[in-house]
């Protein structure tokens, strides 16, 4: 008990602001969450809907490699001040449009833009902050508890959006959004202290300056590199898997809104378990193969059970080109085909033939870096 209470204290600062931070992730998962549902029930439009999430992740795309260097010179409490409040904003002229009756999907796209860029900039100031306010022994406990929250939050998001958007409406959903936000600004600002370092070498080097030196650091270890790399070609097809899902839940015979709060529900819910087993398990041996082989089954399974489930059941189980490309040719397909045999019929039927696909070109991806002996060698072997 003595030890427990020990720790606590040790933690107290780190666990005061990932409980806020979290909570405040909740509100905005919430909010991203509904704005999916009330933009497809908009327009009907697996395009439309993907341009949410490609307006909120192009400003990290273009911009992450200057991001670290910024964090650097700045002060981090008040670049995660300053990042949390301009979201914060665009969250309350979002809710005033909504209830003017004058909000449309392109105020969204240039909403998500801005708060992409907010986190683009926030997200490294917030990394260097839990390392300066947390005791080197606690690293690995804390990535569990990190995982934990955003696991919870998966669980939680569909279930409690899906609810108060179904009682109260989108304003209620927005409301809690900028509730939580209060919550951890107060907490960060007045009940935190994130100690900053002397910043003075950081602080003479220019931006570019900062940036090279990060590419020329990539340039040398090329291990992490190909890690990056692997990794990045696995969320540019798992990107294509979350624009597609929300249009294939939503349209397909048997899906509703529900179906997609459920199904979210359960990737939550065994996302949560997985961190939890993660956290009690000894350390792998090898993690390169511990990171290949989970992609490989995971490819391998949820997007074949997606593309082929005509249930909630299955699909608890397991953009652009549904729109432009898989729809028309399912459209044009006879009653008969083998494509209508594989995946159905009608609206929705272009997304499970789009899952089909990107089920090879996550396989293809595993196959093609499985191989790398760059990132072998980051753990000594191949």
């Amino acid at each position: 008990m003595k030890n427990f209470i020990h720790t606590i204290q040790e933690l107290k600062t780190f666990l005061l602001l990932w409980i806020t931070q979290s909570f405040s992730g909740l509100g905005s998962a919430m909010t991203s969450y509904a704005l999916v549902i009330w933009s497809y029930s908009q327009r009907r439009s697996a395009l439309m809907t993907a341009l949410l999430m490609v307006s909120s992740y192009a400003p990290y795309v273009l911009l992450s490699i200057f991001a670290g260097a910024l964090s650097d010179k700045w002060n981090k409490k008040l670049t995660m001040l300053v990042c949390d409040s301009i979201a914060a904003l665009t969250t309350i002229v979002m809710l005033l449009l909504l209830r003017n009756g004058d909000l449309q999907i392109w105020h969204l796209y240039v909403i998500n833009g801005i708060n992409g860029l907010m986190n683009t900039v926030q997200q490294p100031a917030s990394e260097v902050a839990v390392t300066r306010v947390l005791p080197k022994k606690y690293y690995q406990r804390v990535g569990g508890l990190k995982y934990f929250s955003s696991s919870l939050n998966s669980v939680m998001t569909p279930v409690i959006a899906t609810a108060v958007l179904g009682i109260a409406g989108m304003e209620m959903v927005v409301a809690f959004d900028l509730f939580t936000f209060a919550a951890a600004f107060l907490v960060l600002a007045f009940k935190i202290r994130i100690p900053e370092s002397n910043g003075q070498a950081e602080a003479q080097e220019t931006l570019l300056v900062s940036a090279k030196k990060g590419i020329h650091y990539l340039k040398k270890e090329q291990g992490i590199f190909h890690l990056i790399l692997f990794l990045s070609a696995i969320n540019l097809v798992a990107s294509i898997y979350d624009a597609a899902f929300p249009a294939m839940m939503l349209s397909r015979n048997g899906g509703s809104e529900k179906v997609l709060g459920l199904v979210n529900a359960v990737i939550g819910i065994t996302t949560f378990s997985g961190s939890i087993l993660a956290s009690f398990m000894k350390a792998p041996k090898s993690r390169v193969r511990v990171i290949c082989n989970c992609l490989l089954f995971s490819m391998s399974t949820e997007n074949f059970l997606l593309a082929f489930g005509r249930t909630p059941f299955v699909w608890c189980l397991g953009g652009f080109l549904v729109d432009q490309l898989f729809e028309p040719i399912m459209a044009v397909q006879e009653k008969g085909s083998l494509l209508v045999k594989m995946f159905g019929s009608g609206k929705g039927s272009g997304a499970a033939f789009l899952f089909f696909v990107i089920a090879f070109a996550g396989i293809g991806v595993f196959l093609y870096f499985r191989r790398d002996r760059y990132i072998w060698g980051l753990e000594g072997e191949r």
